[in-house]
């Protein structure tokens, strides 16, 4: 009589995965290649990537119609209606087409009244911009597109070719040995015996492979020998990166696998506490994950989920979950049309145990809005829209699991949170920050709605002169904090060469220019500025054409349609523009106390006080780290 196999202990499922994970966390080395991007879909990307080029790559026309200089229109009215020549006051332009100095507008041309002498006639003035989607609208040169160990999706590839990103470096896929076991298994499309069981499961095995990321070979049936099976096993971890062995894992007298897999490594696992699929075999042999899955199709599916997934992540960077739809609460109003059915996208996370959605860019030509989701929430035909604080239905991307370990971050933008989304899961796995950007008066709001977990912010208090923490004292009545983030210079942003001789703000007058928006920290700071050299908003001309990030700002400048704006140094490095200072600001995180302990704000907090996070930022330039981490308790 043959020798059973006796389980040392039945192991927790979390367990028996921490023990084998950790083991080989310290042996596993995912490898990287370069691959073209348009053969990149599913892959994960090995490292953050930036963009080449902006998107647009010039100011362009958003609407069929005519191209004007605004300035020039002034005065049209349905009283008075304004004749306009073509070549003296417009040119012709279809949707996409440039729009060149120094037409700045686009009237549509259901709003145009043709005259038989080929002139129009206009009963409106053109605002400044209107109907023109300015350079660097959807991806500006240097942002960073994808972060790293993202996995690459179809809208992904569109971005990355659009910044001008032809190759990438993407993890390497596992090569993954399948091993179907047993003397009484045949090939499918055998005629069975008495006693045959047709193989399926190591073509099951082979589709979830490919589904996470891995590239199978499926091998012949193996009979239950023991040398032969060693032999096979010995040829496979020299040649693949993972082996499975299917079935032989049980207490059988010919169940072998564990012999094998003690004679030739090491199993530190035999037997989990799991029904249906106990009989799971652990291993390691030559520094590579071996693992026996049952021979009961549905045991050997829920191990494959439990034990082979994981492994199969640590090795290509995935990270796991499905989509699914769940319920949220949207942080704005969502106005919509009766005509339509409207996709938002949304970024999802869960502060105070509810879900909140916070909306992102709605237009069409807004591609990067697909890749910052987390999902979709839809308004439905016939509706107006939704109010802030109402439920909506939103179609997740991401897993809840990765959901309810992300730091929610609405505010004011800067470069540093790209560097801290990237980092936050890298140096802590399976934590995430995920923010949005509305300026900081629109994220102190949030926050005080429960709609998030940390305000970035950087506003100015005009009595004090201080930063940010007069401001959290008026508005706030429960306990908070402020994490201290960067020093940061605040500046005007100007062409290369500053042909114009911009000195500082009284030199504003005059030149094109373009602003933060409302409630914008940056906005606050120029007003404040304006007031003490006695400068007037509207002598400022473009004060009411607005620009949501600092990069934004520094693509119009490149581009040509602004001579200038407010905004940092590090964007201005980006965008190689020269950099008239205007002085230090603190920028910083608001957050009440009571979510200080939470796991995921302790990873945010852990990162910005990192030499990983210090390095990022000192690349990027124009930051002094002199506080970072800190944390004052108002």
């Amino acid at each position: 009589m043959g020798k059973r196999n006796l389980y040392l202990k039945n192991t927790p499922v979390d367990e028996a995965l921490a023990v084998y994970t950790e083991a080989l966390s310290r042996i596993l080395e995912p490898q990287m290649e370069e691959i073209p991007v348009t053969e990149s879909l599913n892959r994960v990307t090995w490292e953050a990537v930036y963009a080449k080029y902006c998107s647009p790559l010039y100011n362009a026309a958003a609407m069929d119609g005519i191209a004007v200089e605004a300035e020039r229109t002034k005065g049209a009215s349905e009283r008075e209606p304004m004749v306009l020549y073509p070549e003296n006051d417009f040119t012709v332009v279809d949707t996409g087409d440039p729009i060149r100095t120094p037409m700045d507008a686009v009237i549509m041309a259901e709003d145009l009244i043709e005259n038989g002498d080929g002139s129009v006639s206009i009963t409106a003035a053109a605002a400044p911009w209107q109907h023109v989607r300015p350079i660097g609208e959807d991806i500006v040169a240097g942002e960073m597109l994808l972060p790293s160990r993202h996995s690459i999706r179809p809208i992904d590839i569109g971005v990355l070719l659009s910044g001008g990103i032809t190759r990438i470096k993407v993890y390497r896929q596992p090569a993954v040995a399948i091993f179907p076991t047993g003397t009484e298994i045949i090939e499918p499309g055998t005629e069975p015996k008495d006693g045959d069981i047709i193989e399926s499961n190591s073509r099951m095995f082979e589709a979830m492979v490919r589904e996470h990321g891995g590239v199978p070979c499926r091998f012949a049936p193996t009979a239950d020998d023991y040398e032969l099976l060693k032999s096979r096993v010995s040829e496979a971890v020299e040649k693949f990166d993972m082996v499975i062995v299917n079935a032989g894992s049980s207490a059988g007298t010919e169940d072998f696998t564990v012999h094998v897999l003690r004679e030739l490594g090491e199993v530190l696992i035999h037997g989990v506490a799991v029904k249906p699929g106990k009989p799971v075999i652990l291993a390691i042999v030559r520094g590579k994950p071996v693992i026996g899955l049952p021979g009961y199709p549905v045991s050997a599916y829920i191990n494959f989920e439990n034990f082979v997934i994981p492994v199969l992540s640590m090795l290509n960077g995935q990270t796991q979950g499905n989509s699914r739809k769940v319920e949220a609460v949207v942080s704005k109003r969502l106005v919509s049309s009766l005509k339509y059915r409207e996709y938002v996208r949304v970024k999802v996370g869960r502060v105070d145990n509810k879900l909140v959605a916070s909306p992102l860019a709605r237009g069409a030509g807004a591609a990067m809005s697909l890749v910052r989701a987390d999902g979709f929430c839809v308004i439905p035909q016939n509706s107006e829209g939704v109010e802030a604080g109402e439920p909506v239905e939103v179609e997740l991307y991401r897993s809840m699991d990765e959901i309810d370990h992300t730091v929610v971050a609405i505010g004011s933008h800067d470069l540093i949170l790209d560097v801290m989304a990237d980092l936050m899961p890298s140096c802590f796995p399976n934590n995430y920050l995920s923010s949005t950007h509305v300026g900081s008066m629109g994220g102190l709001m949030a926050l005080r709605r429960g709609e998030a977990h940390i305000a970035p912010t950087h506003l100015l208090d005009e009595e004090t002169g201080s930063y940010n923490i007069p401001v959290l004292k008026k508005l706030f009545s429960e306990p908070m904090a402020l994490i201290k983030g960067v020093d940061r210079i605040q500046g005007i942003l100007v062409a290369k060469g500053n042909p114009l001789g911009i000195r500082g703000i009284e030199d504003l007058p005059g030149v094109r220019y373009v602003n933060r928006q409302r409630g914008a920290g940056t906005r606050v700071l120029l007003d404040y500025k304006l007031k003490q050299a006695g400068i007037a908003p509207e002598d400022i001309r473009g004060y009411e054409r607005e620009a949501a990030t600092h990069m934004a700002v520094a693509a119009a400048i490149a581009g040509g349609s602004a001579d200038a704006g407010m905004g940092i140094e590090s964007a201005a490095r980006a965008m190689d523009l020269d950099f008239v200072e205007v002085g230090p600001e603190e920028y910083d995180f608001a957050v009440p106390v009571r979510f200080l302990e939470l796991p995921h704000v302790r990873c945010f907090l852990e990162v910005l006080k990192s030499r990983e996070f210090a390095e990022r930022v000192q690349q990027l330039g124009g930051y002094s780290l002199r506080q970072t981490g800190e944390i004052i308790y108002l």
